[in-house]
């Protein structure tokens, strides 16, 4: 690779485009139309030779999905152990009267799995649409009761009862005892 203009930051921008991009499969003109951002502009980043704006910086963080932060965030500085801290509100995922959920999971780390701790109130339910072809989700009840529904099949979950699914069928976890409902769900993508 040419040596980039500018800080190492520059150049760990434009390493970390590249990666994302393969790691996406996706091709320049994929990355364009995701990103809005032109090819060309995409190509120069790559390779170095532009340092881009913070909204051209944006745009192809969202169209990976992922915030600026950890577009630009270099994962092989980390330290050994990193922290989630549990008052983090950055980690709320949702918190309403009926349903809190938790992101355990580092943002930045790839996502083939996913980490969360749900709470449900007395009567609530989380339903989901399918989602990709081959996830599953893996369910453990922590305190409560819960009942797990993938398709047309229903399982009812005690305390220490751990329930593994298709979650590429519409699902959900239902809270239908008098107490709260305290869980972790584990969220897999095999495709």
């Amino acid at each position: 690779m040419p040596s980039v203009p500018g800080d190492p930051a520059s150049k760990l921008l434009c390493e970390r485009v590249t990666t994302l991009r393969q790691k996406h499969r996706f091709t320049l003109e994929q990355l364009a139309a995701a990103s809005g951002v032109s090819r060309s502009m995409l190509s120069q980043i790559e390779r170095g030779r532009a340092n881009p704006t913070l909204a051209v910086t944006y745009r192809i963080a969202q169209a990976f999905g992922i915030t600026i932060g950890e577009l630009v965030d270099d994962p092989n500085a980390s330290a050994v152990i990193e922290r989630i801290r549990g008052d983090d509100p950055g980690m709320r995922f949702r918190g309403d009267e009926e349903c809190s959920i938790r992101t355990l999971s580092p943002l930045h780390q790839e996502k083939a799995v996913e980490f969360y701790e749900i709470i449900l109130q007395p009567g609530a339910r989380l339903a989901s649409g399918a989602h990709y072809e081959g996830t599953r989700e893996l369910f453990t009840v922590a305190g409560g009761s819960a009942e797990v529904r993938a398709g047309s099949d229903r399982c009812p979950l005690l305390a220490g009862d751990t329930a593994h699914y298709r979650a590429d069928v519409d699902h959900s976890i239902v809270n239908s005892s008098a107490e709260p409902l305290r869980g972790y769900l584990v969220v897999t993508y095999s495709g």
